[in-house]
């Protein structure tokens, strides 16, 4: 059955943010079986896809838009229309998460233009972060709004997710080099940012950009 063949995950309620994805040879194997099931119609196999890829998605659309319940929804329309988008994949040397990720970008930014939100802040809980913690969150944010798109996405995934240059190029569909140099004049007009935010009346520095 494709429950078996799958390993067939509980469904859960709610998205966390995953930073890192199982690569192993026996979730690309699932993963490989679930795409040719889900192009056939395969509802099982849709939802193993989304079980296994969520998480992930949900992490990456929120460092586009912000927001938390925003993201949530955004998350479900990437999912939703992967069950028609589905049948245009086809593996030629793109993996299957590189390309569900350019989906899940072009999705959340259809969003934000439908809803003309600016990406610039991030909901954040005061009881359980300090004044300066929001404040210095808040300020990271503003400084990132100011980048342009390219370069802040790659600012976002290389410091923020973890990613290497290497897996920022896959996903982008971009060459490891021009991720190299996106990265590196994001990163300066980064900090130019963050010190000319620091002009302004503050209690405590702005947080340094390590270089990566």
């Amino acid at each position: 059955m494709i429950n078996e063949a799958l390993g067939a995950k509980p469904a859960r309620i709610g998205f966390r943010t995953r930073l890192k994805f199982d690569e192993s040879p026996k979730t690309s194997e699932q993963t490989r079986l679930a795409i040719a099931r889900a192009k056939e119609g395969d509802r099982e196999a849709l939802r193993f896809l989304y079980v296994t890829y969520s998480d992930n998605i949900y992490g990456y659309v929120n460092s586009i838009v912000h927001d938390q319940h925003e993201a949530e929804d955004v998350t479900q329309q990437v999912f939703a229309k992967l069950m028609t988008a589905i049948g245009k994949y086809q593996d030629r040397g793109v993996p299957f998460f590189a390309w569900l990720l350019r989906l899940a970008r072009n999705v959340a930014i259809d969003h934000l233009r439908a809803n003309r939100l600016t990406p610039t802040e991030n909901v954040l809980d005061p009881n359980l972060s300090s004044a300066e913690d929001l404040d210095e969150s808040m300020t990271v944010r503003v400084a990132l709004a100011t980048l342009p798109e390219e370069q802040r996405e790659v600012v976002i995934l290389r410091h923020l997710m973890g990613l290497t240059p290497g897996e920022i190029a896959v996903r982008m569909g971009r060459t490891e080099g021009s991720i190299h140099g996106l990265h590196h004049r994001g990163r300066r007009a980064l900090q130019r940012e963050l010190e000319r935010l620091e002009s302004a009346p503050r209690t405590h520095r702005p947080r340094q950009l390590a270089a990566a």
